[in-house]
């Protein structure tokens, strides 16, 4: 039986801290004594001490586990370990799938996406987007729900960070952050630590490197003219590069 969650759903809404350590518990074979249930797995992570583990078969965020984090129903690096080893099946990981994701990079190449890409892009944006959806549960699920936050925003930037530079790319960061930020401000979402908001900063550092590589993106700001945004992100944009 194979989970419902996978590995890139892991490596997305995992904080990439958590995500390593998980890896390298993995990759030493700290996940031991592994069985597959009917609702779930469960296993023993050896970690200071060994830990016993259990993960849902849908939901890699949702178990316990006895580490003192598990006991406060945190999400643990042991949960997580036991959930790549689900996915897996004990196979090596790729150096890719290895990777962890840390914010928005930018790849610092000049050119423009083919229309074929451009759909394909867009189309990745708005599964990401999904991610990024209104808070109205009770607290005992705000954890999965910061989690699919931080997913939603780590896929965004993943995308931001493989965007060629161009006038044809500035527009859609920024019609990509007007749609974040029109969640915050009528979307229901409860952004309380940041992480939609930290992308949304994060995206317009990204927009003033596009304007120093490739100046034709100045020209996209315009879209900015007469927005009023939630943290007024875009009046350096406006401002910097004289958008009247």
């Amino acid at each position: 039986m194979l989970p419902k969650f996978t590995l890139d759903k892991i490596r997305f809404a995992t904080d990439p801290g958590t995500f390593n350590r998980a890896i390298w518990l993995y990759e030493q074979g700290r996940v031991t004594k592994f069985v597959q249930q009917p609702n779930g797995y469960t296993a023993v992570v050896i970690g200071t001490q060994p830990y016993e583990v259990l993960v849902d078969k849908d939901h890699y965020d949702e178990g316990r586990c006895s580490c003192y984090l598990g006991q406060k129903d945190i999400l643990c690096k042991h949960m997580v370990a036991l959930a790549i080893r689900a996915v897996k099946g004990g196979k090596d990981l790729s150096r890719e799938e290895k990777l962890g994701v840390g914010g928005i990079t930018g790849s610092n190449k000049l050119g423009e996406l083919t229309s074929e890409e451009l759909v394909k892009v867009k189309q990745s944006i708005t599964e990401a987007m999904k991610c990024i959806k209104p808070y109205n549960g009770p607290s005992r699920i705000w954890f999965r729900y910061q989690n699919s936050l931080t997913e939603g925003a780590n896929r965004l930037a993943a995308i931001f960070s493989g965007l060629p530079v161009s006038y044809q790319t500035a527009v859609l960061v920024i019609k990509t952050l007007l749609r974040l930020d029109k969640k915050l401000v009528s979307g229901g979402v409860d952004d309380s630590d940041g992480t939609v908001g930290g992308l949304i900063e994060e995206g317009v550092t990204l927009l003033k490197t596009f304007a120093k590589l490739d100046p034709a993106c100045n020209k996209a700001f315009v879209f900015l003219k007469n927005q009023h945004t939630c943290f007024d992100w875009e009046k350096p944009l406006l401002n910097e590069y004289n958008i009247k």
